[in-house]
This record gives structure tokens, C-alpha cells and sequence, in this order.
């Protein structure tokens, strides 16, 4: 992690700051495995506290650590109980099925490279590229991935790189009182690509950075797995 540490601080005086305000990097992990993303699919567009209490429901039901056959075994009722909504327990089913007929196999995920990763994981419903890229991230441990998608990181970039820029370009500006505040306008996947192209080949870690930029207190940041700190 030094080794990350050096080269981020080399090639990017906005990112040293930040890494140095934020201290230690202390990203958590997940296992990388079928209960992971299962418990990713139940976090999905769901408050924490929400989420939390769904999730320990549903796996008092299925089971813990969940597994496909676990979850197989439920009813639609039985599912519906829990809090799942309809969309959502059909997804888990897609991935129990998935993985008890073989079609995905966690224990070679790990040698593969992260695009057939992304490629195998989509292929479940519910599952697209910015929760497989979570995964890559919190439970296959890969250093290099770029979330273009993800809220927190496009808030953050547009925070310390874009609006900063922005507003050194125009204090000079005589504008008038009620023209001074700001639209806030998140950069593009390209504008993203761009400034992280000097992170490589640790731009995961850039990013558990920039989640963590966000929270004045330095608490947590906003990912999907477990919201991992």
C-alpha cells in the first residue's frame, strides 16, 4: 500500500492533499463470494439502516452465510415477508440460480481479468457494471478499477478538481449577486477517465480516497458492499 500511497502522491497534488487530510487507508474487504453480491443486491437503492434490517431478516431466513440453495428454498411469500420487493427477490433468484447450475462460478472469478469479471457478473439481473465493479473493488481486491458512475466518486472529482477550477477561472468576475451560486454539473465518464488517467494502476484506491474526502467527519463512505470503511 506505500508503494500506492507514493505514486498517488506523486502524480496528483489535489489527491496528496486529500490523502493527506483523510490519513491511513483502511478500505475494508469482503470475501469473494456468493454472498457478497448477494447481500449487494439486497443494499441496492436502499438507505443503510433499511437495507441492514431487510438484509438480517432475509438471511435469518435463508441462512447465514447466504447460499443458493438457501435461497431457492424460499417462497415468493416467504420473500415478500422479509421486505423484498418483487424485483429484487427475482433478482436473488437469478443469481441462486446462476450459481447452483454452474453458469457462475465464484471460485474462478479471481483469475480472471476484470473486463470477463464485469462480463460473467452483468450477466444476472439486477446486476450492472457499477455492482460489479463494487465487487471487483470491496471483495476481489482489484486496485485499478474506476466506478464512472458511482455518485460519491463523480461528486468528489467534481468537488476538488472541476469546481475549483471553475471558480479560480471566475473570481475575477464582477457577476452579479444573483447570478454568483453555482449549478453543479458531474463530470462525464471522459472528463473521469482524464484526470484518473495519472492514478493508475491504483485509481480503487484514489477513490476510497475521494468517498472518504466527502465526509467532513471522516466517517464512512457511500459503497454498496456492507458500505465498507
Amino acid at each position: 500500500m506505500r508503494k500506492a500511497l507514493v505514486h498517488l502522491k506523486k502524480s496528483d497534488p489535489i489527491l496528496r492533499s486529500i490523502i493527506e487530510r483523510v490519513g491511513p487507508f483502511r478500505m475494508q474487504y469482503g470475501p469473494p463470494e456468493f454472498h457478497s453480491l448477494a447481500e449487494a443486491i439486497v443494499y441496492q437503492q436502499l438507505n443503510g439502516k433499511a437495507a441492514e434490517t431487510i438484509f438480517n431478516r432475509f438471511a435469518a431466513l435463508a441462512g447465514y452465510p447466504l447460499t443458493p440453495e438457501g435461497i431457492l428454498k424460499l417462497s415468493d411469500e416467504q420473500m415478500r415477508g422479509v421486505g423484498l420487493s418483487k424485483q429484487k427477490s427475482s433478482y436473488l433468484r437469478d443469481l441462486a440460480a446462476k450459481t447452483a447450475g454452474g453458469l457462475l462460478d465464484f471460485s474462478q472469478l479471481h483469475e480472471l481479468p476484470d473486463e470477463e469479471v464485469i462480463e460473467r457478473l452483468t450477466q444476472v439481473k439486477g446486476i450492472g457494471l457499477w455492482t460489479a465493479q463494487m465487487f471487483l473493488m470491496f471483495s476481489l481486491k482489484r486496485a485499478n478499477v474506476l466506478p464512472t458512475g458511482d455518485f460519491g466518486v463523480r461528486m468528489a472529482i467534481y468537488k476538488h478538481y472541476l469546481d475549483v477550477q471553475r471558480a479560480k477561472a471566475g473570481k475575477n468576475l464582477a457577476l452579479p449577486k444573483k447570478n454568483r451560486k453555482r449549478k453543479i454539473k458531474l463530470p462525464t465518464p471522459a472528463q473521469m477517465e482524464k484526470i484518473a488517467t495519472a492514478w493508475a494502476p491504483y485509481r480503487s484506491v484514489a477513490c476510497w480516497y475521494l468517498w472518504k474526502s466527502l465526509d467532513a467527519t471522516l466517517v464512512s463512505e457511500s459503497s454498496s458492499l456492507k458500505r465498507k470503511t
